[in-house]
């Protein structure tokens, strides 16, 4: 009854803790029908077992190696949670007000214009510099090592013929700190001072490779 505690016998309480692996439910309704034990309900069987300290050894997660009982086999239809289901390509809420089609153009924040090539992952590759992307269809991937120039300055001004590629070495020498101010230099000027950082970048080549 409720507010009077069950007493437990030593033969009970033996067995109990000697099939205590076996799930609660199924060992409460085996101990009730083996010792008539009709007073003790599911509740105080299970208080019983966690004062005992009597655990049955499950933690609710698949060990390594354990196969799920379901793995390979679709869900039943309900319904009810098909009609809450995403859809393959569906998109909802914030996600579909911020949609942007393949083919879409936009200005990064450092100036660049970019064109929107794919809708999958990951989400950094979704956009691509359109000078990039026309320079490479003409003369194919960029080598290694290197980055396209604008030489005009105007980094929207997508044209191959406005892009070089050079050395990722070459670029302090022309802009920051020790630079040359191409990107701020009079357009007569660039062409003057990207010559002059080639060749010093090419002396500097040619004592490193004299050791």
């Amino acid at each position: 009854m409720k507010g009077h505690a069950i007493q437990y016998f030593d033969d009970e309480l033996a067995w109990i803790e000697a099939n205590k692996d076996m799930p609660r439910r199924e060992l409460h309704a085996m101990f009730c029908a083996r010792f008539q034990r009709d007073d003790v309900s599911l509740g105080a069987f299970k208080g019983l077992c966690k004062r005992k300290g009597w655990h049955t050894g499950r933690t609710g997660q698949f060990a390594k190696g354990n196969v799920s009982h379901n793995k390979g086999k679709k869900m039943p239809y309900n319904p009810n949670s098909a009609a809450t289901q995403f859809k393959k390509g569906e998109r909802r809420g914030r996600a579909n007000e911020n949609y942007q089609p393949i083919g879409t153009e936009r200005v990064s924040k450092d100036g660049y214009l970019e064109r929107k090539i794919h809708d999958g992952l990951p989400l950094q590759s979704r956009w691509r510099a359109v000078h990039l992307v026309r320079w490479e269809e003409i003369h194919g991937p960029l080598p290694k090592g290197h980055a396209l120039k604008c030489l005009d300055g105007d980094k929207t001004n997508t044209d191959p013929s406005n892009w070089e590629a050079i050395p990722r070495a070459l670029l302090p020498r022309l802009n920051g700190r020790f630079g040359r101010g191409y990107d701020h230099a009079p357009p007569e000027l660039k062409p003057t001072i990207m010559a002059i950082a080639k060749l010093a970048q090419k002396a500097q080549d040619a004592r490193k490779e004299q050791g």
